[in-house]
């Protein structure tokens, strides 16, 4: 009995960036041939890197999908070069030497190249009814576009708003609070969760400190994509730093190894401790001492690295929820300029 032959699918992109109405092709392609194979095209000369982009379609579509990346600066239309459409068949046939059995896009240009590989072209979409997104709106304002944004790809355009503070000065209510106000979410503190889990406030260690860098990382990483254009962070490597600082009196390797590796946020919030101390069960030292000493020392870090952050301070809980909202509004604002 003789195999049925394999239909095999091919369409190529800059995908800058890559959007729903590029994964809606890719995944009506995928439905439609039993291999497809998705070139993500880039160039040293383009806004956002390639291999960034290449990053995203391999992350959002589907698990039968190759995506291959071509990183190479070769013509971009006709009137570049007169042997545009030789050069492409080449380029093409080099990456995927198997026959193509359809070229699908949403442009004009999957005609010609379809013909220039022998296969069938199918457009979908070309006047984008749809899906009516393209990447230059996206790039002109992302906030504004935010739904046609695979999880994958919107870190690259979110603002990270990470609030800092001693004990008790409201940096998980504020955070929340901020969140619902932005319609977004909030990213809870991954180190409350794990002393609870793990150390009920005695016995730690240098590798607990890591452990708990490492758990706050891979719980953003999970929450930013699901988030809005600006996600609230409840502390970050530098509180688990200063609080490494207070219970071992000193900084462990691990947590400095990945301070060099570090992303830090846009933003940040660094609360004073002139609010009254209000014991949870969970925290550690209520005396106004240790509540300044870490506010300087979170001071300090912020300082030394030269990250951006305004001091949220005074005694009403609304005036400071008022400060920090102002302070968000404004990055914003500063953003789509």
């Amino acid at each position: 009995m003789t195999a049925v032959p394999r239909r095999r699918g091919f369409l190529l992109g800059k995908f800058m960036p890559f959007h729903a109405g590029h994964l809606y092709l890719c995944d009506v392609a995928a439905g439609l041939v039993d291999e497809l194979t998705v070139m993500v095209c880039t160039r040293d000369c383009e806004p956002i890197p390639g291999r960034l982009r290449f990053r995203w379609v391999s992350d959002s579509v589907k698990p039968n999908v190759r995506v291959v990346h071509l990183h190479r600066d070769i013509p971009q239309e006709p009137k570049d070069h007169p042997e545009f459409w030789p050069i492409w068949r080449r380029t093409v046939r080099e990456l995927h030497p198997e026959p193509i059995d359809l070229v699908f896009g949403s442009e004009e240009y999957v005609h010609r190249l379809a013909s220039e590989l022998e296969a069938a072209p199918l457009v979908l979409d070309i006047d984008r009814i749809t899906v009516p997104i393209s990447a230059t709106r996206i790039r002109q304002n992302p906030a504004a576009n935010w739904t046609y944004l695979p999880p994958a790809v919107r870190p690259y355009y979110q603002l990270r708003v990470c609030l800092l503070g001693p004990e008790s000065v409201g940096k998980s209510t504020l955070s929340e609070l901020l969140a619902g106000e932005f319609q977004s979410l909030h990213i809870p503190e991954y180190g409350r969760l794990y002393d609870a889990m793990f150390k009920q406030g005695a016995g730690w260690a240098a590798e607990d400190f890591v452990q708990l860098a490492q758990g706050h990382v891979t719980l953003r990483e999970e929450i930013v994509r699901r988030a809005g254009p600006v996600v609230f962070e409840d502390t970050d490597l530098l509180q688990t730093l200063v609080w490494a600082e207070y219970l071992l009196g000193e900084i462990p390797e691990g947590l400095r190894q990945l301070l060099e590796g570090w992303e830090p946020a846009e933003y940040y919030l660094l609360l004073r401790p002139d609010v009254s101390w209000h014991d949870d069960g969970t925290r550690y030292s209520g005396d106004d001492r240790v509540r300044q000493w870490f506010f300087e020392r979170l001071q300090h870090w912020l300082d030394s690295l030269a990250l951006p952050y305004r001091i949220v301070e005074g005694a009403v809980w609304d005036d400071r929820a008022a400060m920090a909202r102002e302070a968000v509004a404004a990055l914003l604002e500063d953003s789509r300029k």
